[in-house]
């Protein structure tokens, strides 16, 4: 007789054992350095003198025990659902009527991304903020990311996790949410959005996966724009094809050989440090160095969560299932009929267009900034937290008004 799946909430607290932390420190005094190009910059990779002074930072100065207090200032819990390990924390907030809010990471991401933000959120009295804009914070662990990982089966691409996050929100009681999320959460989310339209609120996104100009606008294309949006549409072809020949090399590698991959940066963790900062430094708001924009404890707080976990490997399956998806993961690509809500940063590398957003999105929000990049919740914490109140108070007042 098969049992029934244990679809029960257990209690989780973040506890790595000092043998960890004792092996990590010892093979970050045994790191075996690569000869370097003279003069190469960040041109090649990332450079050699800016990495080790950042491993000696991580050996000596960083605090993991107080980065492990601050997250467990969260409640956390584990789950299993689908059959993977499921970890999420979450905020309840004192305000009854707080609305549901689904936060999700995306790569190389964790829930470390929302340690500014989801304070303000749950409870944004105790932050100078309206208490009628509270939510109740939940932020979960993509399946084969650290704590939510590795995953043991094929298949866990957005389609699936965003099944999986509704049925999260069911065992907690939510029926009706709303989902935030960039980069892998914004996928996530929009799927929430796509497919459990009538439980989803509203979607929020720094990020529009399809909304920018992969190939090259061509001029009837852009007669029908206005001048604003030709000349983003121009930018965002600019953009996508620079990153589409010197920054996608990490995600080629993800979709075909994540494993192959997985033996370096499981056995180094100044090879994953290296795999990780390099995309902080490129797709964040930053002049030179990733801690411009990220605060460098934060950064390794994130690269030990995917240390510790041994997930290197497991969280880049979730390209490949991308790429060679099908099946139960292929859902058509209908638009989503859930409200929607794009904030843009300007250093993220992928450029939406409003006009595309708006053939595959119920769009009612549109928000442009000045600063911030690929990963607003930690560069500029104020400004995302300001806009998803805006969005769900919009919904709440009944204006459907694209902004």
């Amino acid at each position: 007789m098969t049992s029934a799946p244990d679809a029960s909430i257990r209690p989780f607290r973040l506890s790595v054992p000092q043998s960890d932390l004792d092996d990590l420190h010892d093979r970050l005094d045994r790191t075996r350095w690569p000869a370097e190009l003279p003069g190469a910059g960040w041109e090649y990779g990332v450079p050699a003198g800016y990495l080790r002074e950042l491993v000696s930072y991580w050996r000596h100065a960083y605090d993991w025990r107080a980065a492990e207090a601050r997250l467990n200032a969260w409640p956390q819990f584990t789950t299993t659902i689908d059959g993977a390990h499921i970890h999420f924390a979450h905020l309840r907030s004192p305000e009854p009527d707080a609305v549901p809010l689904l936060l999700t990471h995306g790569w190389p991401g964790s829930f470390v991304e929302f340690l500014d933000v989801a304070g303000p959120l749950a409870d944004p009295a105790a932050h100078g903020g309206d208490p009628a804009d509270a939510f109740h914070v939940v932020m979960p662990a993509i399946p084969g990311f650290g704590l939510s990982g590795p995953t043991t089966e094929p298949g866990w691409e957005a389609g699936r996790v965003a099944d999986a996050w509704a049925e999260l929100m069911r065992r907690l009681g939510y029926e009706r949410f709303g989902a935030q999320g960039g980069d892998w959460g914004a996928a996530i989310s929009r799927e929430l959005g796509r497919a459990h339209p009538d439980r989803v609120i509203g979607v929020h996104l720094n990020l529009l996966p399809g909304a920018q100009a992969a190939t090259e606008p061509t001029e009837e294309e852009l007669a029908g724009l206005g001048p604003e949006e030709r000349e983003r549409t121009l930018r965002s072809w600019r953009r996508w094809a620079d990153w589409s020949r010197e920054g996608t090399g990490y995600a080629v590698l993800q979709s075909t050989r994540p494993h192959t991959l997985g033996y370096a940066l499981t056995d180094s963790p100044v090879g994953q440090l290296a795999w990780i900062v390099e995309k902080f430094r490129e797709w964040s708001d930053c002049a030179e160095l990733p801690e411009e924009a990220v605060d460098r404890d934060r950064l390794l707080t994130n690269v030990m969560l995917y240390w510790l976990t041994g997930t290197a490997a497991s969280s880049a399956r979730i390209y490949y299932e991308r790429a060679h998806a099908s099946g139960r993961t292929a859902r058509p690509a209908e638009p989503s009929a859930a409200p929607t809500a794009l904030a843009l940063f300007p250093a993220e590398p992928q450029i939406a267009l409003r006009h595309k957003a708006e053939r595959t999105e119920n769009l009612v929000r549109w928000t442009e900034y000045d600063r911030g990049g690929h990963f607003a919740a930690m560069e500029e914490p104020d400004l995302l937290v300001d806009d998803v109140r805006a969005f769900f108070r919009q919904l709440r007042t009944g204006d459907r008004t694209p902004g």
